[in-house]
């Protein structure tokens, strides 16, 4: 499977859930939305990168949490389709648009995006990081089977080491901590100083601690749908080292994006 598949496979996914009979006004737990909310917020979002990934210049928010949070109410504000197959075809076709365009520009080169810029690849990534959260939440409230797995985890993380440092909350300020991330094959560190975080591929230090965490769970956890307990509880990640009460402590450094 390559980014660009997964990107298609797991828009499919969301757009199968949509169209079996999902009922719009359902709400998404723990979230303010619903089902026809949340549908909508990715119709607009595939649109959006899509346009992006052509060239376009599509300003959006400030880059920040609360902006975005502030740009998708406007949007969808001035957005009345709820219905869900209608939505789900959107996002399908959205996906593809953006994949197509993709496909004509370099992976490397540098585009503006409302997380701030990127390149290409990692556009890519934002995308497939995108629908992954909303389409759980979507598969949670219709209670279908969810499109997250190890498979797709592993081409989010672009988009998740470059997040890292621009969701930084107040939580982590005057933070000096080294951390090894092992999220199932992958490894990378995140360093703090003064509460300023820097990712990169290997620790520069001796790390204070690893968190060995599963694909999911890491995913899951990052976007705020799931609590360092509740990876725990599971046995999904394990945390050692010189201060191993640091992993509790890391996923509150950050505002999901």
């Amino acid at each position: 499977m390559t980014p660009e598949d997964a990107i298609i496979a797991t828009a499919d996914r969301i757009a199968e859930l949509l169209k079996a009979g999902a009922a719009p006004h359902t709400p998404l737990r723990g979230a303010e939305w619903t089902v026809g909310e949340a549908a909508a917020h990715l119709a607009l979002a595939g649109k959006l990168m899509a346009d992006i990934g052509a060239g376009a210049d599509r300003p959006y928010g400030n880059g920040t949490p609360s902006g975005l949070a502030a740009a998708n109410r406007a949007a969808l504000a001035v957005f009345p389709q709820r219905d869900p197959a209608v939505l789900g075809a959107e996002i399908a076709a959205g996906a593809r648009d953006f994949v197509a365009a993709a496909a004509r520009r370099s992976p490397r080169e540098e585009v503006v995006t409302p997380m701030g810029p990127m390149n290409m690849a990692t556009l890519g990534s934002y995308l497939l990081t995108h629908l992954l959260g909303h389409g759980y939440d979507i598969a949670v409230a219709l209670r279908g089977p969810h499109m997250v797995n190890r498979e797709v985890v592993a081409f989010t993380l672009p988009f998740m080491r470059l997040a890292m440092p621009r969701v930084v909350n107040a939580g982590a300020a005057d933070h000096h901590a080294c951390y090894l991330l092992r999220i199932g094959s992958d490894r990378f560190a995140v360093t703090f100083a003064d509460g300023v975080p820097t990712v990169s591929d290997a620790p520069p230090r001796r790390p204070d601690c690893t968190i060995a965490i599963d694909p999911v769970a890491f995913l899951l956890l990052a976007l705020g749908r799931w609590t360092a307990p509740t990876a725990m509880a599971r046995a999904k990640v394990v945390t050692w080292g010189r201060k191993p009460w640091l992993g509790l402590r890391f996923p509150l450094l950050f505002t999901a994006p």
